[in-house]
């Protein structure tokens, strides 16, 4: 849909805030915009790049819906290995109307009188390209880079074939670069800045170099060094830390339920506010029986360690644990990411056990959960973090165990800060290389068997509980070559069968699993017939998808998404992706 862009500011950042679709904002540029009407000054060239925005996601905490972190009562075709090859490029992902935005702004920017202004603002736009093609090369791999608006007449430009993932991401790197050399390092937490775009450098670098490692593709450790590079500037720099008030026991469940970002850890955030109604549904998401029932499943609860730091699944039977004993001594943020007993609602005092009638696992989300009065459809107005201060410290640890540099003092400040928050002792470099976790081990097949085995895997265990819910878990598994993950049988809490079940350990009964009929059923008390509500396999698991039987992902092409089969038919210079 084409637009005029003479929107208010604030009508602009409203609509950013709201989470237009694409199509709603295509702003393919008019004609109107001339040298004699636009980009003349600063305000011209703010009003302009503030539709990039909308390229943001809105739904963070939905992120991983579609991965092996949050398991949902339907499962998506994603998950399942059920892709098909799409017809039309709006489905397929493969649309470029962000991309025309951007580079028309690029070609008329220098109109501008104001040198700081132009400086600044084309650093935000190369930033927002660089973000576009991050998110293509993720989905496609190969894909046309184009640095200029397309004439609608050049068929040679309009049927080009594909660029290498090699020249794209060059390309995007030193977009990157441009944006860090060129943006206020002004800290704004909704807007994007020369901090911001350090940290999706180090984002991009680590998905990249530790993509070109898994599968085999020249110059990963030219990423991989920009990955940590990147970090550390904004390390160096002190401009950001981790939010702490002192109280382990909370202080990461407060972080995610603050309504308005803090700033201190968080880098760039996506606004919600009551009194504009742009708002969304995570309290809705994770509290009702009817928007998918979202639980974290058992080999993520298994993977938090015990308070002490030794490994949970260390202990013998430790899948046949019960609720109560299960959680006892655990990682702090197990507590603050999922209910455990003791839990409460903030602004509320009532001990609550998790709710099965509302999570397919028995292990009901917690992380980005407010007070109950926004529990209502799309009344949710925690902001949303896009680039947090503790993703930067994990890149830059992994990026430097993935070269085999890693020291412990490269631990020390940045993986430590992480544990440090929540009371959990430090990560020792010798003690995890001389002992790798044989559970993660068993999770993660495709680490180099190397001196840093043991450590990488400790830092993806890390970043899997730190980074929870925040739309980064299917990255994950596809840089690392991993896939085969998803294709695990889901599993969740443990109950022995039928019988009484206590969640609280207050010796009161909270749920009973029963079969055959129950004709005088206690109010307070949740029942579940064995078989119908519930399924448990041989080991007294619930299994959340019993009509499942197999879990499909090709190793040969599951990693890249299909091409669109119109655009294919139109341009006869591009080539499917392998395998599709």
């Amino acid at each position: 849909m084409k637009r005029k862009i003479y929107f208010s500011l604030f009508a602009l950042a409203l609509l950013w805030l709201a989470g237009c679709s694409e199509d709603e904002l295509e702003l393919t540029p008019p004609s109107e915009v001339t040298s004699e009407n636009f980009f003349q000054k600063a305000s011209d060239l703010e009003l302009y790049t503030n539709s990039f925005y909308l390229m943001f996601p809105e739904k963070i905490y939905r992120g991983d819906d579609e991965s092996d972190n949050v398991i949902l009562n339907a499962p998506s075709d994603r998950v399942r290995g059920a892709r098909i090859v799409p017809t039309d490029a709006g489905s397929a992902g493969w649309t470029w109307g962000d991309l025309r935005q951007i580079n028309y702004f690029l070609e008329n920017y220098e109109r501008c009188q104001d040198e700081a202004a132009k400086k600044h603002y084309s650093g935000v736009a190369r930033f927002f390209r660089a973000y576009f093609y991050f998110d293509k090369v993720k989905r496609f791999g190969d894909v046309p880079w184009y640095s200029s608006v397309v004439d609608p007449t050049d068929d040679a430009a309009l049927n080009k074939a594909r660029d290498s993932r090699i020249l794209v991401m060059d390309s995007v790197l030193a977009d990157l670069d441009y944006a860090v050399e060129n943006m206020n390092a002004n800290v704004e937490v909704y807007k994007v800045s020369k901090w911001t775009a350090l940290a999706l450098k180090s984002r991009v670098s680590l998905y990249e170099g530790t993509f070109r490692k898994y599968h085999g593709i020249e110059g990963s450790d030219k990423f991989l060094n920009q990955a940590w590079q990147a970090a550390e500037a904004l390390m160096d720099a002190q401009t950001y830390s981790l939010y702490s008030s002192g109280s382990p026991e909370t202080d990461y469940r407060d972080f995610f339920a603050a309504h308005d970002a803090i700033g201190d850890e968080v880098i760039l955030a996506r606004q919600f506010l009551t009194e504009h109604a742009i708002d969304h549904n995570v309290n809705y998401y994770t509290t009702t029986s009817s928007y998918g029932m979202p639980g974290m499943p058992k080999d993520l609860v298994n993977s938090y360690l015990m308070l002490d730091g030794s490994r949970f699944t260390d202990q013998a039977d430790y899948n046949k644990l019960s609720f109560v004993e299960e959680t006892q001594n655990r990682d702090p943020r197990l507590a603050q990411t999922v209910r455990t007993p003791g839990y409460t609602r903030l602004g509320t005092t009532e001990p609550l056990p998790p709710n099965l009638g509302a999570t397919i696992t028995g292990y009901q989300l917690i992380k980005f959960v407010t007070e109950p009065k926004y529990d209502t459809f799309d009344e949710s107005i925690t902001d949303m973090p896009l680039f947090r201060y503790a993703e930067v410290l994990l890149n830059y640890a992994e990026a430097k165990a993935e070269l085999g540099s890693l020291t412990q003092e490269d631990l020390d400040k940045s993986i430590n800060l992480i544990r440090a928050r929540v009371g959990m002792p430090s990560l020792n470099l010798d003690a995890a290389n001389a002992d790798p976790d044989p559970y993660l081990a068993a999770q993660y097949k495709n680490v180099s068997a190397g001196s840093m085995q043991g450590v990488i895997l400790e830092i993806r265990r890390e970043r899997r509980i730190e980074l929870f819910m925040e739309n980064f878990r299917w990255d994950d598994l596809m840089r690392w070559k991993e896939g085969q993950k998803l294709t695990q049988d889901f599993r969740g809490m443990y109950f022995a069968g039928e019988g009484s079940y206590d969640l609280e350990g207050d010796g009161d009964t909270d749920v009973v699993i029963y079969s055959g009929d129950i004709s005088d059923k206690e109010n307070g008390i949740l029942y579940l017939k064995l078989g119908e509500d519930v399924v448990l396999d041989e080991n007294g698991l619930i299994n959340p998808h019993p009509s499942i039987n197999e879990r499909k992902f090709d190793e040969n092409k599951d990693y890249l998404y299909p091409l669109p089969r119109t655009e294919i038919l139109l341009n006869a210079n591009l080539e499917q992706n392998p395998g599709w």
